[in-house]
């Protein structure tokens, strides 16, 4: 037996095959690695999911659409059947259309500053320029952290007492500049105007990941003529980018329509409604308790505007994917 060990051609010709043995203890039949989930599979995937959804989204909507044909206050109790009433008198009023037309002008201006100051600081970290940190720490951070936390930020900076602001010019001098921020009306528009303009680092990720995978032959063909930087962003990379234009353009309407945490954690909607959108709207009826049904009929109208600019938006993806 030691010497069976010890001989190497003995143990090769006389010991068991080891690959005979695998292949008779192996199944007849082999597994796929991969196999479509079942009517089961499915249900334990995305019941849960689907139940979350139903409960949170489904739920609201319906409550959102009956009660806005409703005069109920906040305890839900005797409520009035009014039909079309409440979407008349929103219809008819001025401070719903003004909130409305503040949506519109923010998300103007941040659309502006996202196709101009955005688009030139994703080319600059797409080309590699110094102090890339900087620019995230600036414009890309603030834009994935809460927003109430940056709006309240902005409120205790802009204090007229005490703020970082109003301190720095008195200590430099310019006490005649300190003011009043967020109590006159057209100073706290302007402030909100500036926190929308701000918060672009989304739209400079749409724009950053679109440059990495753009082809850079035309760019090379417009450098060998003598194209200068202006030129190569101007004439070639922002033409090139429309369905990202497109994106950024969308994306940001409806991010001005789920902004009531900008305008709620800085200025109220305040001045005299000066700053008010349509979510901080909403929530001052709702809390009011007066007619919830009013403030649902406003909910309702403001959801189907998101509905819209969503559909459009998703064909916009579409398209761009077909091409």
């Amino acid at each position: 037996m030691t010497d069976r060990l010890a001989d190497p051609a003995t143990t090769a010709d006389d010991g068991p095959d080891v690959t005979a043995v695998i292949e008779q203890q192996a199944p007849s039949r082999v597994r796929p690695l991969t196999r479509k989930p079942g009517a089961r599979g499915i249900v334990v995937f995305f019941g849960p999911l689907f139940v979350f959804y139903a409960v949170f989204y489904f739920f609201s909507v319906a409550f959102l659409a009956r009660t806005s044909f409703q005069d109920v206050s906040l305890s839900l109790r005797n409520a009035v059947s009014v039909g079309w009433d409440n979407y008349r008198l929103l219809l008819d009023d001025p401070r719903f259309i003004d909130a409305l037309r503040n949506n519109l002008v923010f998300a103007a201006a941040a659309i502006a500053a996202a196709m101009t100051i955005g688009f030139f600081i994703a080319v600059a970290l797409w080309s590699g320029v110094r102090g890339r940190a900087l620019f995230y720490a600036v414009f890309l951070l603030p834009s994935l952290m809460p927003i109430a936390l940056v709006a309240s930020v902005f409120r205790t900076m802009l204090e007229s007492r005490f703020g970082a602001v109003n301190e720095f010019l008195r200590s430099v001098g310019l006490e005649a500049l300190a003011q009043r921020w967020l109590i006159d009306p057209d100073l706290a528009y302007g402030v909100i105007v500036v926190m929308f303009v701000y918060l672009i680092g989304l739209p400079i990720l749409y724009y950053t990941s679109n440059l990495a995978v753009i082809n850079t032959s035309a760019l090379e063909s417009a450098v060998l003529d003598g194209a200068g930087p202006f030129r190569l962003m101007g004439g070639i990379l922002f033409p090139i980018m429309k369905n990202t234009h497109k994106t950024v353009t969308l994306s940001t309407v409806l991010i001005s329509f789920r902004a009531f945490d900008i305008v709620f954690f800085s200025t109220g909607g305040g001045p005299a409604g000066r700053t008010e959108i349509t979510g901080t709207y909403v929530y001052n009826f709702t809390t009011s308790g007066t007619n919830v049904g009013f403030a649902s009929a406003a909910a309702v109208i403001v959801l189907l505007i998101s509905l819209i600019v969503s559909a459009v938006q998703l064909r916009i993806y579409r398209r761009a994917g077909a091409s």
